[in-house]
């Protein structure tokens, strides 16, 4: 092999590199490319290299093979074996047709005045991508002298491969040890005497808009490490908008034998700014010109040489979420609807398309749903109603909202076209104001089960229908039927129904206040109301736990369940055929439900019953036999020794009590219904699934698409083409299951802005105890005992009197409630699930509680306000 296969100059490779020089070698191959840019000259020893010298000694092979086998990022068990992997690959001979290449690299770099210094840097193939930075994550080795020093300096990057925190990071992100590959950059060293890093979008904030710059005296590395406080500059619209001077104690210069030293910085220029303000708007400008031609937001290293700024790395920023496209031009402004349906995670495309088939306004985000508020808020007569709506919907939401306003150049431009809260958008009708009138005058208590029974029978003639179909005239039915689903279920005689409930309740709280000085009144009138759905699914799987606690065998089993064999195992077992029974028994009835259900490609129940056996196993060790009886009862005793009670304290004959009573009746009547809308839809999802399905099967063994959950990284038109077709992409879902990967890593915000800006809201003015949580007081009463923090269902683990603190709860989490003494979350409304539940099931309960599962540590002792809403940590 020549040594041009292991040594390349900048100038023989771009950003398509990756594979041979790794993501910091591309990024400089490709810097180099910018028309203008001034970048340090220098050279990479390529992957090649690593792989036929490193990769290839059979003890490192030996050692590689041993750490294969380690899945877990704990430091105890990978510390010795990284460090053994580190030792045998610095002791491994360099060949010399390798060093010759370095050598006369090195000549050229030097440029005839021998002992120049370079920069060595490792550079990964799994660094500085779009979808993971790696950074830090292998070594760099500054002022680097002489061919030996280097050759040196390049064994020791190849070794750093194997750094703990390398190794736990490749394990923690599912990247194997053997899929990494290491280049090594050798770069002409330069000696600034100003450097930084500069960020082309608000890397806190995610404004696209807004270039933020770090700026320090001497080497980047005092940034980096944490030795030097930086000045920060914020650029906006070719203007300084913000700036702080940092306190620079200590800066990194080269020291005279190699390396660097650290030396303090003179008391005259400490408080002074590192770069002047025209330097400033220079350096943000070449930013943009870098990110311009990357195509994407850019973390850039920099530094000041004799008044010239170079540019030393450039890398994707990773961590912002997904800018929205803007084809307007004007100001948006986008409110999480996964956050209003209680499902936070990303969903696949199929699951995204079915969601805006039903509500075509909503745009996807970074694999979840957004609604435009930008229409609501772009008018004084909009505000006057958005601003309250999004203020009940979420605190944190309408708190964001505020602090945008305040902005007068950005309400100036907000788009105008068609709102979500205004009459006739969707969300509100005359005809569901006028049906919603009538019903809280003349409440008519057999619109509910009346409800239920049509959407129950619509949902079985539709699954009997699309059984019947295939092919295109499936699709086309499906499509169709889709959009009936979402009208009925909003449909004003429906949501009439839904609004009585509640406001019913709030009329009960604001009068049980007024009258009665008592808070959160109507929470205890909702124990055991008949008609809830949801509520049922928690009670009757304690049913099924009654079935199991008998038969050891079986709980053995369900320990470790099978989805694929799970009844044909039970049946097998002693009491395995009863306990087969009653879990189809509760599948016939709830198995259309599951976690994150709104993403109607997430398995239900009915697909996954080993789902359940965490939740069943719970309720056998937690709960005695009987208890679904026992807690209806006590449920039912509690709200009539409520209703007794206060209809006493405001005197049994008197119009107030009177009219209490008459709202109570009305709050038991409907309330239930508020949970079954999403159940009719669950219903008509699982027909659909069924259906789709079928066909994916048929598309399989067609050959047309490769496995059969290809579909749901489809859009509902796009699956319809391939049904018509027969024919399908395979990289677009290879590209569509990399997103989703991507996706599946963020946080998404409440609320985000076109410019890519990330708002988050406070609980402004509510007063809480010292230290305590503040969130919305959901379901009263208050509660002390142990947090146990989940942010998954299937890693529930409840015992009796847990305090459950999660991200959020949907109707899949509501057989876990039987076993807690309280709630808290951090996604959530009054009016939404886990609020509804607590209240049913009468646990105090807080939502809306910012960071609430990284706060409160698991085990720790809490204590839950549902009344005020807060939650203090004890």
């Amino acid at each position: 092999m020549s040594d041009a296969a292991y040594v390349l100059d900048f100038a023989e490779f771009d950003a398509g590199s990756i594979t041979l020089t790794g993501g910091k070698g591309a990024n400089l191959g490709e810097l180099c490319r910018v028309p203008g840019l001034a970048v340090p000259p220098g050279f990479c020893v390529t992957t090649r290299a690593y792989r036929e010298i490193v990769a290839a000694d059979k003890a490192v092979a030996s050692l590689l093979a041993d750490l294969a086998a380690v899945t877990t990022p704990d430091p105890a068990v990978i510390g010795p074996r990284a460090a053994a992997i580190r030792q045998a690959i610095t002791g491994v001979a360099l060949p010399p047709e390798l060093v010759d290449g370095i050598t006369q690299h090195l000549a050229r770099l030097e440029a005839g005045q021998p002992g120049q210094p370079v920069a060595v840097r490792s550079s990964a193939t799994a660094e500085d991508l779009p979808q993971a930075s790696f950074a830090g994550q292998q070594d760099t080795y500054l002022n680097v002298v002489g061919v030996e020093a280097v050759v040196r300096a390049i064994a020791q990057c190849w070794a750093s491969l194997f750094t703990d925190r390398a190794v736990a990071y490749r394990i923690t992100n599912g990247f194997g040890h053997d899929a990494v590959d290491l280049a090594v950059v050798v770069q002409s060293m330069v000696f600034p005497q100003a450097s930084g890093v500069m960020f082309t979008a608000d890397p806190i904030t995610g404004n696209r808009r807004v270039v933020s710059i770090d700026a320090g005296f001497g080497l980047g590395e005092a940034l980096v490490s944490g030795l030097a406080t930086a000045d920060n500059f914020r650029v906006r619209d070719d203007a300084i908008v913000n700036r702080t001077i940092g306190a620079k104690e200590v800066e990194i210069v080269p020291a005279p034998d190699g390396g660097t030293r650290q030396v303090p910085v003179d008391d005259a220029r400490r408080g002074a700014s590192a770069l002047t303000d025209d330097q400033v708007l220079q350096l943000a400008g070449i930013g943009r010109t870098i990110e311009a031609h990357f195509g994407r937001p850019q973390d850039i290293e920099w530094a000041l040489v004799d008044g010239r700024f170079v540019i030393l790395q450039a890398r994707p920023i990773t961590t912002l979420y997904p800018q929205p496209d803007n084809p307007d031009g004007k100001n948006h402004v986008y409110m999480s609807f996964n956050h209003q349906q209680m499902m936070t995670d990303a969903m696949k495309p199929l699951g995204l398309s079915f969601m805006q088939a039903a509500e075509s306004t909503l745009v996807p985000i970074g694999g979840r749903l957004y609604m435009d508020m930008a229409h609501d808020l772009a008018t004084p007569s909009g505000r006057v109603v958005a601003k309250p709506a999004l203020r009940l919907m979420d605190p944190l939401v309408g708190s964001a909202v505020d602090t945008l306003l305040e902005r007068k150049d950005f309400v100036k431009n907000l788009a105008r076209g068609k709102k979500f809260l205004s009459m006739g958008s969707g969300y509100f009708s005359g005809a569901l104001v006028t049906q919603t009138i009538k019903s809280l005058l003349r409440p008519d208590p057999s619109v509910v089960p009346r409800l239920i029974a049509e959407f129950e029978a619509s949902a079985r003639s539709l699954d009997g229908e699309l059984s019947r179909l295939q092919g295109p005239e499936l699709m086309d039915r499906i499509r169709e039927e889709y959009g009936k689903v979402g009208r009925a279920i909003s449909a004003p005689t429906s949501m009439a129904t839904v609004w009585v409930g509640t406001m019913t309740a709030s009329w009960l709280n604001k009068r049980g206040e007024r009258w009665l000085g008592e808070k959160g009144m109507a929470d205890s009138l909702v124990q055991s109301v008949p008609y809830n759905n949801t509520s049922q699914m928690g009670l009757e799987l304690l049913d099924v736990a009654d079935a199991v606690r008998d038969h050891p065998e079986v709980i053995e089993y369900l320990q470790h369940p099978n989805d694929t064999t799970f009844f044909a195992d039970l049946a097998r077992l002693p009491g395995g055929e009863a306990v087969a029974s009653a879990i189809q028994g509760y599948l016939d009835k709830f198995g259309v439900r599951c976690e994150g259900e709104i993403d109607i490609t997430r398995p239900r129940w009915i697909e996954q019953p080993s789902a359940l056996a965490p939740m069943i196993l719970d309720n056998v060790r937690n709960v005695g036999p009987g208890a679904h009886a026992e807690r209806y009862e006590r449920g039912l005793g509690e709200y009539q020794r409520r209703r007794e009670d206060i209809l006493a304290r405001l005197g049994a004959t008197s119009g107030r009590a009177k009219t209490i009573a008459k709202k109570i009746d009305t709050l038991r009547a409907f309330i239930g219904y508020r949970e079954y809308p999403k159940h009719a839809m669950m219903l008509s999802y699982w027909a659909i699934k069924r259906a789709l399905l079928r066909e994916a099967d048929a598309l399989v063994r067609d050959g047309v698409i490769g496995a059969r959950d290809d579909i749901y990284f489809l859009t509902l038109d796009e699956l319809g083409e391939v049904v018509r077709t027969r024919l399908c992409d395979a990289s677009l879902i290879a590209e569509r299951r990399a997103d989703f990967a991507v996706f599946e890593k963020l946080s998404p915000p409440r609320v985000i802005t076109s410019d890519g800006e990330i708002l988050t809201g406070t609980y402004a003015g509510k007063t809480t105890p010292p230290g305590a949580l503040a969130g919305i007081a959901v379901s009263a009463g208050v509660v002390e005992g142990r947090a146990r923090v989940v942010t998954r269902l299937e890693d529930v683990a409840m015992t009796d009197g847990d305090i459950l603190v999660t991200e959020y709860t949907d109707p899949s989490w509501t057989p876990v409630f039987v076993t807690i003494r309280g709630l808290v979350t951090e996604v959530g409304g009054v009016a939404t699930h886990g609020s509804v539940i607590a209240r049913e099931y009468g646990l105090p309960a807080v939502v809306g509680v910012q960071d609430a599962t990284r706060l409160i540590r698991n085990g720790q002792s809490i204590r839950v306000n549902g009344t005020d809403g807060w939650v203090e940590l004890l």
